[in-house]
């Protein structure tokens, strides 16, 4: 039986830890797809980011190919009008055209060289900005691959808890099976042990058979205990308070409930074969001291026990031999509703046991312990 309660706490052991496996190996799961889904999000970032920049320096470069235009044209003019000064002793009013005209080509070429000026510096903006960008990107592919890494080893640390719990779940179908043919062959114990209990009853309920011969021999004429087949007989009219001295009053009427009860046991011949003992005991209530009580006690079993053997009943019957006395004091007072009930604790007690009635009542606790 308990052999078969700790095999049941190891199942219970096992099976949490199953639940256990299963739902670390579900974070697991969740986790990985949280990384994953975090990279791709960086990823498409950075990508966005290196097209805006991509798409500006391409700007840049078509407004400078202007800007190289702007130059060549200014190259140009400056050539015509190295070339135009020959003539300027020729024509005066060509001559004022033509600066006129100078001065609105410095005017635009100041203006584009302002043009330029402000490229340039956005140029350097954008340039830094690249550079920027260019160390971000950087730092998040590291950070990226870090997450890699890791994602890798939670990966290879969840195929690792796979893998074991693959092996103890073998190990645990391996358990089942070994209780489950340990189950059977307990049933199999079980039922032979219900078939030996049930024959080892049928021999210690001698004592119930006994007692309910006795009371079919007695009828009403005496009243017995029902569980224990004890013959009850009150203190106070056997004897006086505090004395351990007979009634003369009361001798006729024990002798009469004495003669009735043994008569009914030794008139059986199976129940006088089973006969050990008669046991004369005298009990008190708890008042007084221990040693007072067991002293008196004793004496009034002995008192009963002397005139009973007195008896012409006792002797013709050879009752002498089977016959025992013995105080209690109040160790077995009676109790009603937890109350001591004293009139009812101060009582002489004439009961019978069995051969091999110890033995009976131990095989009986035994076998009735869970």
């Amino acid at each position: 039986m308990f052999k078969k309660n700790s095999t049941d706490g190891d199942t219970n052991f096992w099976i949490s830890y199953a639940d256990l496996m299963a739902g670390l190996l579900f974070i697991f799961i969740l986790l990985i797809g949280a990384i994953v889904v975090k990279s791709i999000v960086l990823k498409n970032n950075l990508a966005s980011k290196e097209d805006s920049l991509h798409n500006s320096i391409s700007r840049l470069f078509l407004r400078d190919a202007e800007i190289q235009k702007l130059k060549k044209l200014l190259a140009d003019r400056t050539k015509e009008l190295k070339d135009s000064q020959g003539n300027l002793l020729i024509a005066k009013d060509a001559l004022k055209l033509k600066t006129e005209e100078i001065v609105n080509l410095n005017n635009i070429l100041l203006s584009h060289n302002t043009k330029i000026d402000d490229f340039n510096g956005k140029i350097v903006i954008l340039q830094n900005l690249l550079d920027e960008g260019s160390k971000i990107m950087s730092n998040q592919n590291k950070k990226l691959q870090d997450y890699e890494d890791k994602v890798l080893i939670l990966s290879n640390t969840l195929t690792d808890k796979e893998d074991t719990l693959k092996l103890k779940d073998e190990k645990l179908i391996d358990l089942l099976r070994v209780l489950e043919e340990k189950e059977t062959n307990y049933d199999k114990l079980v039922a032979k042990l219900q078939a030996q209990k049930a024959k080892i009853k049928s021999l210690t309920g001698i004592k119930i058979k006994v007692i309910a011969e006795l009371k079919s021999s007695l009828g009403d004429k005496v009243q017995i205990d029902p569980n224990s087949g004890s013959l009850r007989l009150s203190s106070s009219i056997l004897f006086d308070k505090q004395s351990s001295t007979l009634k003369e009053s009361s001798k006729k009427e024990l002798k009469k409930i004495f003669m009735n009860y043994i008569g009914a046991l030794i008139s059986n011949k199976s129940i006088k074969s089973q006969l050990d003992k008669i046991v004369i005991e005298g009990h008190t209530d708890s008042d007084g001291k221990y040693l007072y009580n067991l002293n008196l006690s004793q004496q009034r079993a002995y008192a009963v026990m002397s005139y009973l053997l007195t008896l012409d009943f006792t002797k013709q019957n050879k009752i002498k031999p089977l016959l025992v006395a013995s105080g209690r004091s109040f160790l077995d007072a009676v109790y009603v509703n937890g109350k001591e009930d004293k009139e009812a604790s101060r009582r002489i007690e004439i009961k019978f046991s069995l051969k091999n009635d110890d033995a009976m009542n131990e095989i009986e606790r035994i076998l009735d312990y869970e």
